[in-house]
């Protein structure tokens, strides 16, 4: 098992966000968390790479506990995560490559042959290999998007956390993203916690767990 919540309360500045939290996750799961804005979906995930600490109940994560998460252990437990997010939070003013390399130098890799050779590896996974000298104000939402994946990636993850991936996408770069995430999944065995309102992605991944938050609770779709 790679994640346990256990009857977890969630709080942000005092208010109530989420209580009686009970969820699992394990290798090769695809679970969506939907609902509406506001309704707790990005809260929820914070908590889980540790932006967040949850209030109380059970958190594990990967083996650490979520309520007692030290600074200093963030940084390994993140390396062990893939982080997407709407906005793609790539850095602006560097090539794809640079991109990479910022992450891999960060994350501990000092070879600069084993380096070149992981970024080429992730950007043929999804695709944007050609793209690797472009910045990305020079791509579209969508490959961007996928370029955000391949950073994911990186570290081979065991989970991967999308954060509303496809809210700044239109339909087809949203199928492309969803079905990218599935193909990853089957591929590495990664599990994926991807938060969503767009029900109409669910129907494109086999076997998926869907969770909706609403009214302060998070129930399991049956």
């Amino acid at each position: 098992m790679l994640l346990n919540y256990n009857n977890v309360e969630i709080r942000q500045d005092d208010a109530l966000i989420l209580k009686d939290i009970s969820f699992c996750v394990n290798s090769g799961d695809y679970v969506f968390i939907t609902g509406k804005v506001g309704s707790g979906k990005s809260t929820l995930l914070s908590t889980i790479y540790g932006e967040l600490r949850p209030l109380s109940g059970e958190a594990q994560v990967l083996d650490y506990d979520m309520l007692k998460i030290k600074p200093k252990q963030l940084p390994a437990l993140r390396k062990r995560l893939g982080m997407v997010f709407q906005s793609f939070q790539l850095l602006n003013d560097r090539t794809v490559r640079k991109n990479m390399e910022f992450v891999l130098k960060a994350t501990g890799w000092k070879v600069k042959d084993e380096i070149q050779t992981r970024i080429q590896e992730v950007l043929s996974k999804v695709e944007m290999l050609d793209k690797i000298d472009k910045y990305p104000y020079e791509l579209s939402g969508g490959q961007q998007q996928r370029v955000a994946i391949a950073r994911a990636i990186l570290n081979k993850p065991q989970i991967i956390l999308a954060d509303e991936p496809t809210g700044n996408l239109d339909i087809e770069s949203s199928t492309c993203v969803v079905e990218l995430l599935n193909e990853i999944r089957h591929e590495e065995g990664t599990a994926i916690i991807m938060s969503t309102h767009n029900l109409q992605l669910i129907s494109l991944v086999d076997n998926a767990t869907v969770y909706t938050c609403s009214d302060e609770h998070l129930t399991l779709n049956s």
